[in-house]
Protein backbone atom coordinates (compact mmCIF):
# COMPACT_ATOMS: atom_id res chain seq x y z
CA UNK A 1 0.00 0.00 0.00
CA UNK A 2 0.89 3.10 -0.64
CA UNK A 3 2.58 5.72 1.88
CA UNK A 4 -0.08 8.44 1.89
CA UNK A 5 1.20 11.91 0.91
CA UNK A 6 1.62 15.13 3.64
CA UNK A 7 1.88 18.40 3.28
CA UNK A 8 2.36 21.50 5.48
CA UNK A 9 0.02 24.26 5.24
CA UNK A 10 0.43 27.71 7.13
CA UNK A 11 -2.21 28.51 9.19
CA UNK A 12 -2.04 32.18 8.55
CA UNK A 13 -1.73 32.55 4.69
CA UNK A 14 -2.88 29.23 3.33
CA UNK A 15 0.55 28.51 1.55
CA UNK A 16 1.16 25.05 1.29
CA UNK A 17 5.37 23.17 1.89
CA UNK A 18 6.43 20.04 0.81
CA UNK A 19 8.37 20.28 3.95
CA UNK A 20 8.19 21.83 7.33
CA UNK A 21 9.75 24.99 7.96
CA UNK A 22 9.73 27.07 11.02
CA UNK A 23 9.26 30.18 9.01
CA UNK A 24 6.38 30.08 6.77
CA UNK A 25 8.24 31.20 3.44
CA UNK A 26 5.14 32.76 1.59
CA UNK A 27 4.06 35.44 5.10
CA UNK A 28 7.27 35.20 6.94
CA UNK A 29 5.24 33.80 9.81
CA UNK A 30 7.19 31.75 12.45
CA UNK A 31 5.80 28.21 13.70
CA UNK A 32 2.68 28.34 11.73
CA UNK A 33 3.25 25.27 9.32
CA UNK A 34 0.94 22.23 10.19
CA UNK A 35 0.70 18.51 8.39
CA UNK A 36 -2.21 17.89 6.69
CA UNK A 37 -2.63 14.51 4.72
CA UNK A 38 -2.93 15.50 0.99
CA UNK A 39 -6.21 14.56 -0.30
CA UNK A 40 -6.13 12.84 -3.70
CA UNK A 41 -7.71 14.54 -6.23
CA UNK A 42 -9.33 13.77 -9.84
CA UNK A 43 -6.44 15.26 -11.34
CA UNK A 44 -3.80 13.05 -9.52
CA UNK A 45 -5.76 10.26 -11.47
CA UNK A 46 -3.60 9.28 -14.68
CA UNK A 47 -6.20 10.03 -17.38
CA UNK A 48 -6.09 12.27 -20.60
CA UNK A 49 -5.19 15.73 -19.30
CA UNK A 50 -5.81 19.18 -20.77
CA UNK A 51 -2.43 19.13 -23.05
CA UNK A 52 -3.75 15.14 -24.60
CA UNK A 53 -7.56 16.61 -24.99
CA UNK A 54 -5.97 19.95 -26.94
CA UNK A 55 -3.49 17.49 -29.10
CA UNK A 56 -6.18 14.86 -30.15
CA UNK A 57 -8.77 17.76 -31.04
CA UNK A 58 -6.21 19.28 -32.83
CA UNK A 59 -3.67 16.91 -33.78
CA UNK A 60 -1.38 19.33 -34.24
CA UNK A 61 -2.85 21.69 -36.83
CA UNK A 62 -5.45 24.64 -36.04
CA UNK A 63 -8.76 24.23 -35.14
CA UNK A 64 -11.59 24.21 -38.45
CA UNK A 65 -14.62 24.72 -36.35
CA UNK A 66 -15.60 28.47 -36.22
CA UNK A 67 -15.26 29.84 -32.69
CA UNK A 68 -18.86 29.39 -30.76
CA UNK A 69 -19.57 29.96 -27.00
CA UNK A 70 -20.78 26.51 -25.18
CA UNK A 71 -22.23 28.04 -21.92
CA UNK A 72 -21.04 31.76 -21.55
CA UNK A 73 -23.20 34.45 -22.23
CA UNK A 74 -22.75 37.99 -23.42
CA UNK A 75 -24.62 40.79 -21.05
CA UNK A 76 -27.50 40.72 -22.98
CA UNK A 77 -28.35 37.42 -22.71
CA UNK A 78 -28.23 37.17 -19.00
CA UNK A 79 -31.69 37.76 -18.10
CA UNK A 80 -32.02 40.98 -15.96
CA UNK A 81 -34.07 40.37 -12.28
CA UNK A 82 -34.76 43.03 -9.94
CA UNK A 83 -33.03 42.23 -6.78
CA UNK A 84 -34.92 43.86 -3.56
CA UNK A 85 -32.99 44.16 -0.53
CA UNK A 86 -34.11 42.28 2.55
CA UNK A 87 -34.33 45.17 5.88
CA UNK A 88 -33.13 43.74 8.87
CA UNK A 89 -34.62 45.79 11.31
CA UNK A 90 -31.73 47.56 12.00
CA UNK A 91 -30.93 50.61 10.19
CA UNK A 92 -26.61 50.76 11.10
CA UNK A 93 -26.65 47.25 9.92
CA UNK A 94 -28.66 48.31 6.52
CA UNK A 95 -26.28 51.33 6.30
CA UNK A 96 -22.87 49.07 6.42
CA UNK A 97 -24.25 46.38 3.96
CA UNK A 98 -25.18 48.92 1.83
CA UNK A 99 -29.15 49.46 1.94
CA UNK A 100 -30.10 46.11 3.39
CA UNK A 101 -29.46 42.17 3.18
CA UNK A 102 -28.90 41.19 -0.62
CA UNK A 103 -30.63 37.68 -1.08
CA UNK A 104 -27.97 34.82 -2.08
CA UNK A 105 -24.88 36.95 -0.20
CA UNK A 106 -22.54 35.29 2.19
CA UNK A 107 -20.92 37.77 5.05
CA UNK A 108 -18.49 37.78 7.26
CA UNK A 109 -18.36 39.20 10.84
CA UNK A 110 -15.61 39.15 12.87
CA UNK A 111 -14.52 40.76 16.22
CA UNK A 112 -12.69 40.49 19.10
CA UNK A 113 -14.47 37.32 21.94
CA UNK A 114 -17.36 38.78 23.50
CA UNK A 115 -17.65 42.06 21.70
CA UNK A 116 -21.25 41.28 20.87
CA UNK A 117 -21.28 39.12 17.33
CA UNK A 118 -23.69 36.41 18.55
CA UNK A 119 -25.78 38.94 19.88
CA UNK A 120 -26.61 41.18 17.14
CA UNK A 121 -26.85 37.95 14.92
CA UNK A 122 -29.26 36.50 17.07
CA UNK A 123 -31.27 39.95 16.97
CA UNK A 124 -31.12 40.86 13.57
CA UNK A 125 -32.19 36.79 12.73
CA UNK A 126 -35.34 37.26 15.13
CA UNK A 127 -36.26 41.02 13.22
CA UNK A 128 -35.91 39.15 10.10
CA UNK A 129 -37.82 35.69 11.28
CA UNK A 130 -41.22 38.07 10.93
CA UNK A 131 -40.83 37.93 7.05
CA UNK A 132 -38.19 35.13 6.18
CA UNK A 133 -37.28 31.66 7.10
CA UNK A 134 -34.38 31.73 9.30
CA UNK A 135 -31.71 28.97 10.54
CA UNK A 136 -29.34 30.22 13.37
CA UNK A 137 -26.50 27.28 13.22
CA UNK A 138 -25.02 27.73 16.77
CA UNK A 139 -21.88 25.39 16.98
CA UNK A 140 -20.64 26.99 20.14
CA UNK A 141 -23.54 26.88 21.99
CA UNK A 142 -26.72 24.18 22.71
CA UNK A 143 -30.02 24.39 22.10
CA UNK A 144 -30.44 24.84 26.09
CA UNK A 145 -27.71 28.38 26.01
CA UNK A 146 -29.27 30.12 22.57
CA UNK A 147 -32.58 30.00 24.56
CA UNK A 148 -31.34 31.45 27.79
CA UNK A 149 -29.21 34.18 25.85
CA UNK A 150 -32.84 34.72 23.80
CA UNK A 151 -34.76 34.88 26.43
CA UNK A 152 -32.28 37.65 28.27
CA UNK A 153 -32.37 39.75 25.10
CA UNK A 154 -35.96 39.74 25.17
CA UNK A 155 -35.60 38.07 21.75
CA UNK A 156 -39.38 36.29 22.71
CA UNK A 157 -40.01 34.42 19.41
CA UNK A 158 -41.28 30.96 18.51
CA UNK A 159 -37.61 29.63 17.91
CA UNK A 160 -37.41 25.72 17.44
CA UNK A 161 -33.96 23.98 18.83
CA UNK A 162 -33.50 21.02 16.15
CA UNK A 163 -30.68 19.15 17.96
CA UNK A 164 -29.75 15.68 16.63
CA UNK A 165 -30.05 12.68 19.35
CA UNK A 166 -29.81 8.85 18.00
CA UNK A 167 -30.71 9.85 14.49
CA UNK A 168 -33.95 11.14 15.78
CA UNK A 169 -34.53 15.21 15.58
CA UNK A 170 -36.19 16.61 18.66
CA UNK A 171 -37.83 19.65 17.98
CA UNK A 172 -38.49 22.14 21.24
CA UNK A 173 -40.56 25.33 20.39
CA UNK A 174 -39.89 27.94 23.17
CA UNK A 175 -42.85 30.45 24.13
CA UNK A 176 -43.30 33.45 22.48
CA UNK A 177 -43.07 36.49 25.89
CA UNK A 178 -44.66 39.28 23.39
CA UNK A 179 -47.01 39.04 20.83
CA UNK A 180 -45.30 41.08 18.11
CA UNK A 181 -43.02 38.25 17.62
CA UNK A 182 -45.12 34.94 17.86
CA UNK A 183 -45.13 34.91 14.07
CA UNK A 184 -41.38 34.63 14.11
CA UNK A 185 -40.19 31.47 11.72
CA UNK A 186 -36.68 30.93 12.97
CA UNK A 187 -34.74 27.49 13.62
CA UNK A 188 -32.13 26.62 15.79
CA UNK A 189 -29.79 23.60 14.74
CA UNK A 190 -26.77 23.32 17.49
CA UNK A 191 -24.40 21.56 15.00
CA UNK A 192 -21.11 21.18 13.58
CA UNK A 193 -20.91 18.13 11.23
CA UNK A 194 -20.80 20.45 7.82
CA UNK A 195 -23.02 17.65 6.39
CA UNK A 196 -25.60 17.05 8.77
CA UNK A 197 -25.96 21.06 8.00
CA UNK A 198 -25.76 20.65 4.27
CA UNK A 199 -29.29 18.15 4.80
CA UNK A 200 -30.89 20.44 7.14
CA UNK A 201 -30.48 23.67 4.92
CA UNK A 202 -31.98 21.41 2.04
CA UNK A 203 -34.58 20.15 4.05
CA UNK A 204 -35.59 23.03 5.43
CA UNK A 205 -34.93 25.71 3.08
CA UNK A 206 -34.37 29.11 5.17
CA UNK A 207 -33.97 32.49 2.86
CA UNK A 208 -31.16 33.02 5.82
CA UNK A 209 -28.75 30.93 7.16
CA UNK A 210 -26.61 32.40 9.94
CA UNK A 211 -23.05 30.24 10.96
CA UNK A 212 -22.06 31.02 14.26
CA UNK A 213 -18.92 30.30 13.74
CA UNK A 214 -17.21 28.87 10.71
CA UNK A 215 -13.84 27.79 13.17
CA UNK A 216 -16.34 25.32 14.58
CA UNK A 217 -17.33 23.66 11.55
CA UNK A 218 -15.82 20.47 10.09
CA UNK A 219 -15.81 18.18 7.18
CA UNK A 220 -15.60 14.58 7.98
CA UNK A 221 -13.77 13.87 4.94
CA UNK A 222 -10.61 16.01 6.34
CA UNK A 223 -8.36 14.51 8.67
CA UNK A 224 -7.46 18.01 9.88
CA UNK A 225 -9.06 19.36 12.77
CA UNK A 226 -11.64 21.88 12.61
CA UNK A 227 -10.63 25.62 12.74
CA UNK A 228 -7.84 24.51 9.97
CA UNK A 229 -6.64 26.09 7.17
CA UNK A 230 -8.30 23.55 5.09
CA UNK A 231 -11.43 22.91 7.19
CA UNK A 232 -12.23 26.46 7.09
CA UNK A 233 -11.52 26.93 3.11
CA UNK A 234 -13.55 23.80 2.67
CA UNK A 235 -16.70 24.24 4.65
CA UNK A 236 -16.90 27.87 3.52
CA UNK A 237 -16.39 26.76 -0.25
CA UNK A 238 -19.09 24.35 0.37
CA UNK A 239 -21.55 26.79 1.83
CA UNK A 240 -20.76 29.40 -0.83
CA UNK A 241 -21.99 27.15 -3.37
CA UNK A 242 -25.30 26.80 -1.52
CA UNK A 243 -25.52 30.03 -1.11
CA UNK A 244 -24.95 30.82 -4.65
CA UNK A 245 -27.16 28.03 -6.15
CA UNK A 246 -30.04 27.99 -3.71
CA UNK A 247 -30.33 31.95 -3.09
CA UNK A 248 -30.01 31.59 0.75
CA UNK A 249 -28.06 34.12 2.32
CA UNK A 250 -25.36 33.41 4.75
CA UNK A 251 -24.36 35.30 7.76
CA UNK A 252 -21.07 33.81 9.15
CA UNK A 253 -19.34 34.39 12.34
CA UNK A 254 -15.17 34.46 12.15
CA UNK A 255 -12.98 34.32 14.57
CA UNK A 256 -10.04 36.87 15.01
CA UNK A 257 -6.35 36.38 16.11
CA UNK A 258 -4.92 38.53 18.33
CA UNK A 259 -3.04 40.70 16.10
CA UNK A 260 -7.29 41.39 15.28
CA UNK A 261 -7.26 39.78 11.52
CA UNK A 262 -10.10 37.11 10.68
CA UNK A 263 -8.34 33.61 12.00
CA UNK A 264 -8.20 30.83 9.09
CA UNK A 265 -6.76 31.56 5.65
CA UNK A 266 -6.91 34.82 3.81
CA UNK A 267 -8.74 32.82 1.12
CA UNK A 268 -12.18 33.20 3.47
CA UNK A 269 -12.47 36.69 2.78
CA UNK A 270 -11.96 36.46 -0.52
CA UNK A 271 -14.89 33.75 -0.83
CA UNK A 272 -17.49 36.20 1.01
CA UNK A 273 -19.25 39.15 -0.67
CA UNK A 274 -19.22 41.17 2.68
CA UNK A 275 -16.27 41.42 5.39
CA UNK A 276 -17.44 43.25 8.10
CA UNK A 277 -15.54 44.08 11.52
CA UNK A 278 -17.48 44.23 14.82
CA UNK A 279 -15.12 46.96 17.01
CA UNK A 280 -14.94 48.58 20.33
CA UNK A 281 -13.44 49.26 23.72
CA UNK A 282 -14.42 47.39 26.86
CA UNK A 283 -15.02 49.44 28.69
CA UNK A 284 -16.94 51.70 27.05
CA UNK A 285 -20.68 50.43 26.05
CA UNK A 286 -20.49 51.87 22.03
CA UNK A 287 -19.75 49.18 19.26
CA UNK A 288 -18.56 50.02 15.60
CA UNK A 289 -19.65 47.59 12.68
CA UNK A 290 -17.06 48.61 10.20
CA UNK A 291 -17.05 47.28 6.31
CA UNK A 292 -13.99 46.05 4.95
CA UNK A 293 -15.38 44.80 1.33
CA UNK A 294 -19.13 45.20 0.24
CA UNK A 295 -19.47 43.30 -3.17
CA UNK A 296 -22.65 45.19 -2.89
CA UNK A 297 -21.95 48.60 -1.30
CA UNK A 298 -19.41 51.59 -0.51
CA UNK A 299 -16.20 50.03 1.82
CA UNK A 300 -15.12 51.65 5.01
CA UNK A 301 -19.23 52.23 6.29
CA UNK A 302 -19.66 52.20 10.13
CA UNK A 303 -22.70 51.83 11.96
CA UNK A 304 -22.42 52.14 15.65
CA UNK A 305 -24.49 50.45 18.54
CA UNK A 306 -24.64 50.56 22.32
CA UNK A 307 -24.71 47.73 24.53
CA UNK A 308 -27.47 47.61 27.07
CA UNK A 309 -29.30 45.35 29.23
CA UNK A 310 -31.26 43.63 26.21
CA UNK A 311 -28.42 43.43 23.70
CA UNK A 312 -27.15 46.25 21.39
CA UNK A 313 -29.41 49.45 20.36
CA UNK A 314 -28.60 51.46 17.47
CA UNK A 315 -27.25 54.91 17.93
CA UNK A 316 -29.17 57.38 15.76
CA UNK A 317 -26.88 60.25 16.33
CA UNK A 318 -23.16 59.04 17.12
CA UNK A 319 -22.01 62.43 17.19
CA UNK A 320 -23.37 63.14 20.20
CA UNK A 321 -21.89 59.94 21.34
CA UNK A 322 -18.38 61.03 20.77
CA UNK A 323 -18.97 65.31 21.33
CA UNK A 324 -17.98 66.05 25.17
CA UNK A 325 -19.87 69.10 27.42
CA UNK A 326 -20.02 71.77 25.45
CA UNK A 327 -21.46 73.84 28.04
CA UNK A 328 -18.52 73.73 30.02
CA UNK A 329 -15.61 73.55 27.81
CA UNK A 330 -11.61 72.90 28.97
CA UNK A 331 -8.48 73.81 27.67
CA UNK A 332 -6.49 71.38 24.82
CA UNK A 333 -9.99 70.31 23.21
CA UNK A 334 -10.91 71.03 19.84
CA UNK A 335 -13.79 69.75 17.68
CA UNK A 336 -13.35 68.06 13.80
CA UNK A 337 -15.71 66.64 11.78
CA UNK A 338 -14.46 63.29 10.85
CA UNK A 339 -15.66 60.91 7.99
CA UNK A 340 -16.43 57.26 7.93
CA UNK A 341 -17.27 55.77 4.25
CA UNK A 342 -20.38 58.28 3.77
CA UNK A 343 -21.31 58.82 7.25
CA UNK A 344 -19.95 62.14 8.74
CA UNK A 345 -19.09 61.80 12.61
CA UNK A 346 -18.12 64.84 15.04
CA UNK A 347 -15.69 63.82 17.20
CA UNK A 348 -14.17 65.90 19.96
CA UNK A 349 -10.10 65.95 20.30
CA UNK A 350 -8.09 65.94 23.82
CA UNK A 351 -4.95 67.05 23.79
CA UNK A 352 -2.19 67.34 26.95
CA UNK A 353 1.19 69.06 26.96
CA UNK A 354 3.51 69.24 30.05
CA UNK A 355 7.12 69.40 30.25
CA UNK A 356 9.31 66.57 30.00
CA UNK A 357 10.94 64.70 32.68
CA UNK A 358 13.18 62.59 30.20
CA UNK A 359 15.61 62.51 27.90
CA UNK A 360 13.07 61.83 25.26
CA UNK A 361 9.57 63.22 25.58
CA UNK A 362 6.90 60.82 25.90
CA UNK A 363 4.04 60.40 22.76
CA UNK A 364 0.78 59.04 23.68
CA UNK A 365 -2.69 58.23 21.46
CA UNK A 366 -5.53 57.01 21.60
CA UNK A 367 -7.73 56.39 18.65
CA UNK A 368 -5.47 58.91 16.70
CA UNK A 369 -2.62 57.52 14.40
CA UNK A 370 0.53 57.76 16.28
CA UNK A 371 2.93 58.56 12.86
CA UNK A 372 0.45 61.63 12.31
CA UNK A 373 0.83 63.03 15.88
CA UNK A 374 4.53 62.77 15.08
CA UNK A 375 4.94 64.79 12.03
CA UNK A 376 2.08 67.19 13.00
CA UNK A 377 4.48 67.87 16.46
CA UNK A 378 7.32 68.32 14.01
CA UNK A 379 5.23 70.80 12.13
CA UNK A 380 4.25 73.10 15.19
CA UNK A 381 8.22 72.84 16.51
CA UNK A 382 9.62 73.71 12.95
CA UNK A 383 6.89 75.62 11.42
CA UNK A 384 5.31 77.94 14.73
CA UNK A 385 7.68 77.81 16.90
CA UNK A 386 6.53 75.57 19.73
CA UNK A 387 9.71 73.50 21.59
CA UNK A 388 7.56 70.22 21.36
CA UNK A 389 10.63 68.38 21.60
CA UNK A 390 10.61 69.18 25.45
CA UNK A 391 7.07 68.48 25.93
CA UNK A 392 5.31 65.57 26.47
CA UNK A 393 2.12 65.44 23.98
CA UNK A 394 -0.95 63.07 24.92
CA UNK A 395 -3.79 62.80 22.47
CA UNK A 396 -7.23 61.39 22.42
CA UNK A 397 -10.50 61.23 21.04
CA UNK A 398 -13.39 61.13 23.20
CA UNK A 399 -15.29 57.70 22.99
CA UNK A 400 -12.12 55.89 21.57
CA UNK A 401 -13.43 56.54 18.41
CA UNK A 402 -10.62 55.97 15.67
CA UNK A 403 -9.75 59.08 13.61
CA UNK A 404 -7.20 57.90 11.03
CA UNK A 405 -7.91 60.15 8.62
CA UNK A 406 -5.77 63.42 7.70
CA UNK A 407 -8.89 65.63 7.89
CA UNK A 408 -8.25 65.60 11.46
CA UNK A 409 -4.80 67.11 11.18
CA UNK A 410 -5.90 70.61 12.20
CA UNK A 411 -7.93 69.66 14.84
CA UNK A 412 -4.83 67.99 16.61
CA UNK A 413 -2.31 70.62 15.80
CA UNK A 414 -4.93 73.10 17.09
CA UNK A 415 -5.73 71.17 20.84
CA UNK A 416 -2.04 70.91 21.19
CA UNK A 417 -1.14 74.30 20.70
CA UNK A 418 -4.74 75.43 23.32
CA UNK A 419 -3.20 72.78 25.81
CA UNK A 420 0.46 74.45 25.61
CA UNK A 421 -1.10 77.58 26.61
CA UNK A 422 -3.71 76.38 28.65
CA UNK A 423 -6.27 78.56 26.44
CA UNK A 424 -9.65 77.28 25.37
CA UNK A 425 -10.78 76.81 21.60
CA UNK A 426 -14.01 78.54 20.63
CA UNK A 427 -16.70 75.69 21.75
CA UNK A 428 -18.88 76.80 18.76
CA UNK A 429 -16.07 76.25 16.05
CA UNK A 430 -15.04 72.86 14.07
CA UNK A 431 -11.82 72.42 12.36
CA UNK A 432 -11.11 70.69 8.90
CA UNK A 433 -8.10 70.67 7.08
CA UNK A 434 -4.87 68.19 6.64
CA UNK A 435 -1.34 70.04 7.89
CA UNK A 436 1.49 69.65 5.50
CA UNK A 437 5.16 69.66 6.37
CA UNK A 438 5.61 73.02 4.84
CA UNK A 439 2.61 74.15 7.41
CA UNK A 440 0.21 74.88 4.90
CA UNK A 441 -3.15 73.56 5.23
CA UNK A 442 -4.51 70.94 2.57
CA UNK A 443 -8.27 70.74 1.54
CA UNK A 444 -10.25 67.35 2.23
CA UNK A 445 -12.44 65.46 0.57
CA UNK A 446 -16.57 65.13 1.18
CA UNK A 447 -16.36 68.70 2.62
CA UNK A 448 -20.01 69.69 1.68
CA UNK A 449 -21.27 66.58 4.23
CA UNK A 450 -18.86 67.45 7.02
CA UNK A 451 -19.62 70.84 7.04
CA UNK A 452 -23.89 70.16 6.78
CA UNK A 453 -23.00 68.08 9.65
CA UNK A 454 -22.04 70.81 11.90
CA UNK A 455 -24.39 72.67 10.86
CA UNK A 456 -27.16 70.40 12.05
CA UNK A 457 -25.82 70.46 15.74
CA UNK A 458 -25.46 73.70 15.92
CA UNK A 459 -21.71 74.61 15.46
CA UNK A 460 -21.83 78.49 14.09
CA UNK A 461 -17.86 78.40 12.64
CA UNK A 462 -15.55 76.28 10.50
CA UNK A 463 -12.26 76.78 10.20
CA UNK A 464 -11.46 75.24 7.02
CA UNK A 465 -8.60 75.17 3.57
CA UNK A 466 -8.68 78.25 1.67
CA UNK A 467 -9.15 77.92 -2.10
CA UNK A 468 -12.29 75.26 -2.42
CA UNK A 469 -15.75 76.63 -3.00
CA UNK A 470 -18.26 75.69 -0.23
CA UNK A 471 -21.62 75.75 0.23
CA UNK A 472 -24.38 78.37 1.44
CA UNK A 473 -25.15 76.55 4.83
CA UNK A 474 -25.57 78.69 7.94
CA UNK A 475 -22.39 78.41 9.51
CA UNK A 476 -19.89 81.01 8.91
CA UNK A 477 -16.53 79.83 6.83
CA UNK A 478 -13.07 81.10 7.59
CA UNK A 479 -10.64 79.89 5.06
CA UNK A 480 -7.13 79.40 6.15
CA UNK A 481 -3.86 78.61 4.56
CA UNK A 482 -1.30 78.02 6.97
CA UNK A 483 -1.40 76.19 10.51
CA UNK A 484 -0.60 79.80 12.20
CA UNK A 485 -3.50 81.45 9.94
CA UNK A 486 -5.64 78.56 12.18
CA UNK A 487 -4.10 78.91 15.60
CA UNK A 488 -4.98 82.61 15.48
CA UNK A 489 -8.86 81.88 14.33
CA UNK A 490 -9.40 79.43 16.56
CA UNK A 491 -7.94 80.58 19.74
CA UNK A 492 -9.93 83.81 20.78
CA UNK A 493 -7.38 86.66 20.27
CA UNK A 494 -5.53 88.10 23.77
CA UNK A 495 -3.31 90.59 24.02
CA UNK A 496 -0.03 90.08 26.09
CA UNK A 497 0.92 92.24 29.02
CA UNK A 498 4.38 92.51 29.44
CA UNK A 499 4.00 89.84 32.85
CA UNK A 500 2.50 87.77 30.63
CA UNK A 501 5.96 86.94 29.17
CA UNK A 502 8.41 86.32 32.67
CA UNK A 503 8.15 82.77 32.16
CA UNK A 504 10.13 80.58 35.13
CA UNK A 505 12.38 78.64 32.70
CA UNK A 506 12.39 75.49 34.76
CA UNK A 507 8.92 74.71 34.91
CA UNK A 508 7.62 76.25 31.07
CA UNK A 509 10.20 76.17 28.23
CA UNK A 510 11.17 79.62 26.65
CA UNK A 511 8.22 81.43 24.45
CA UNK A 512 11.07 83.38 22.37
CA UNK A 513 10.39 81.52 19.24
CA UNK A 514 6.76 81.74 19.72
CA UNK A 515 6.73 85.23 20.12
CA UNK A 516 8.82 85.90 17.02
CA UNK A 517 7.23 87.91 14.12
CA UNK A 518 9.90 85.86 12.04
CA UNK A 519 8.58 82.56 13.06
CA UNK A 520 5.07 83.55 12.87
CA UNK A 521 4.70 85.35 10.36
CA UNK A 522 2.62 88.53 11.45
CA UNK A 523 2.61 91.82 10.60
CA UNK A 524 4.22 94.59 12.70
CA UNK A 525 2.29 95.59 15.49
CA UNK A 526 -0.22 92.65 15.48
CA UNK A 527 -0.70 90.93 19.12
CA UNK A 528 0.58 87.09 18.79
CA UNK A 529 -2.79 84.45 19.46
CA UNK A 530 -1.05 83.42 22.33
Amino acid sequence: MAKPKTSYVCNECGAESPQWFGKCPACGTYNSLEEQLAIQSSTDIPSRGVGSWHAQQTNGKAPSKPAKARASLTFDQISDRQVTRWASGYGELDRVLGGGVVPGSMVLIGGDPGIGKSTLLLQVSNELAQRYRILYISGEESGQQVKLRASRLGVAKRVEVVENENVEVVKETLLAQTSETQGADLYVLPETDLEEILREIDSLKPNVAVIDSIQTVFFPALTSAPGSVAQVRECTAALMKVAKHEDITMLIVGHVTKEGAIAGPKVLEHLVDTVLYFEGDRFASHRLLRTVKNRFGATHEIGIFEMVDNGLREVPNPSELFLGNRDEPAPGTAIVVACEGTRPIVVELQALVSPTSYTSPRRSTTGVDYNRLVQILAVLEKRVGIPMSKLDSYVASAGGLSVDEPAVDLGIAIAIVASFRDRIVDPGTVLIGEVGLGGQVRSVSQMELRLKEAAKLGFKRAIVPKGQKYPNLDIEIVPVSKVIDAIIAAIPHQTLEESDLEVDEESTPSLTPLLSPESNDLSEGENPPF
